[in-house]
């Protein structure tokens, strides 16, 4: 069946984008899935699509509607888990191709969930304190009939945090009855939230990327890293790679493009953006470049870390690095893929590079069960074993079967999902 075939009836055309990335990239695994093979289109239908109006009284006394998704795509391992993000930008493809990945990244590391991944189309930035609170607890109510600790479990994504999740765990405890800390992870450490997890993404990218340079060679000291995005992924993967010497030369985010040939101060840098909510600005750069430059400044380590489809084939032959480590979900088009491959670039694909975050969200729910928590010594000694024993997992396929390190995770990810389905067989 080919891809344009698989496209739902529901999503409009120019919707297609990234749920179209993510069904390509399952083509490309199909030939690897032997038997198995047979139900890969479990893999290209989600589970279940919630699309909700979200209705808020605004400060001034007007209404306004706001549209949110939840998809839970795979729950055939266990419950659905993802992310809530809230952008400007967001559709129900990229929010269907987002629980996809997340049912991947799930499987590859092997913790036992599934997929899901929700959102609201809004920019949170026009919102005051108040109206974000309202629109995320009208939204939980929305969504509160699909989730649950053991059915579905929101953490944050792109601009929701910690305070997010309290509200959506406030609000989903007040409907049950009972103080539920387990619905939502990334939560704060004062309801159940985990040490470590703020950081886990960023460490992840930085323990992943320490394996790939030293399959590749490459001594972390010295080495000139790039960043696309500054957030709590890339900003603490940059922090965590300067620390073992590593040289930031260059960040962007959605203030600018900043550069420094030697290397920028990180530490300095985080501040200057905690401060201004951007790079622009920042008097130790360098120089500041034109954003669409980025791509092809000289470095040894790329970190695109901000959205998906970042690196295109209109970009990618542009990039100088030896190593690209995916921060971000789907920041990679598979145009791009190619071009990269031929040009010998390592890329190591988001549903390993980034799955710091799930593996501590893991935990943190583990935690929240037992009402018994670990020391973020702990935290970080298990995150750094997980994330090991799965690249190196990956590796090893890749080597196996020729492949790139995408499709060798998507072999990995996908055939658990498919063993699971199998054994589990269709009811009725």
């Amino acid at each position: 069946m080919s891809t344009q075939h698989q496209i739902p009836s529901y999503l409009t055309p120019h919707e297609t984008g990234p749920w179209a990335v993510y069904l390509e990239q399952i083509d490309r695994v199909t030939p690897y899935l032997g038997h198995l093979s047979r139900w890969v289109e479990t893999l290209k239908r989600p589970k279940r699509i919630l699309v909700v109006d979200v209705p808020i009284e605004r400060d001034d006394g007007s209404i306004a509607h706001f549209e949110g998704y939840r998809v839970q795509h795979n729950t055939s391992r266990g419950p659905g888990k993802g992310g809530v993000r809230f952008h400007q930008d967001v559709t129900l493809s990229e929010v269907m191709a987002l629980s996809a990945w997340m049912t991947i990244k799930n499987s590859a590391v092997n913790v036992p969930y599934g997929g899901a991944k929700g959102g609201i189309r809004v920019d949170p930035k026009t919102l005051s304190h108040g109206e974000l609170m309202r629109m995320t607890r009208r939204y939980t109510s929305e969504i509160g009939i699909i989730i649950g600790p053991d059915k579905d479990i929101p953490a944050p994504d792109v601009n929701t945090n910690e305070q997010t999740m309290a509200w959506m765990m406030d609000t989903y405890s007040m409907n049950e009855g009972r103080t539920a800390t387990g619905v939502v992870t990334g939560k704060p450490i004062s309801l159940g939230g985990s040490l470590g997890r703020r950081e886990a993404t960023g460490r992840g990218v930085f323990v992943v990327g320490c394996e790939a340079a030293s399959k590749r060679g490459l001594d972390i000291a010295g080495a000139k890293i790039a960043v696309q995005g500054f957030g709590n992924v890339g900003g603490i993967a940059a922090r965590l790679f300067a620390e073992a010497g590593a040289k930031i030369v260059a960040v962007q985010d959605h203030g600018g493009t900043i550069f420094h040939s030697n290397g920028l101060n990180v530490h300095k840098l985080l501040e200057h953006v905690a401060a201004h909510g951007s790079v622009a600005g920042f008097e130790g750069a360098e120089a500041v470049l034109p954003d669409q430059e980025f791509f092809a400044v000289h470095c040894d380590i790329l970190i695109p870390a901000a959205l998906e489809q970042q690196i295109t084939a209109a970009n990618a032959d542009q990039i100088k690095a030896k190593i690209i480590l995916e921060g971000a979900n789907g920041p990679t088009t598979p145009e791009a893929d190619d071009i990269l491959r031929d040009k010998g670039v390592l890329v190591v694909p988001d549903v390993i590079a980034n799955a710091g975050g799930v593996t501590v969200s893991y935990f943190e729910w583990v935690q929240d069960f037992s009402s018994y928590f670990w020391s973020e010594d702990e935290i970080n000694q298990r995150l750094t074993r997980i994330m090991k024993e799965a690249f190196h997992a990956v590796w090893q396929v890749t080597e196996d079967k020729s492949v790139s390190l995408r499709t060798a995770a998507f072999i990995i990810g996908c055939s658990r999902v498919l063993q699971a389905r199998e054994v589990r067989g269709l009811y009725p």
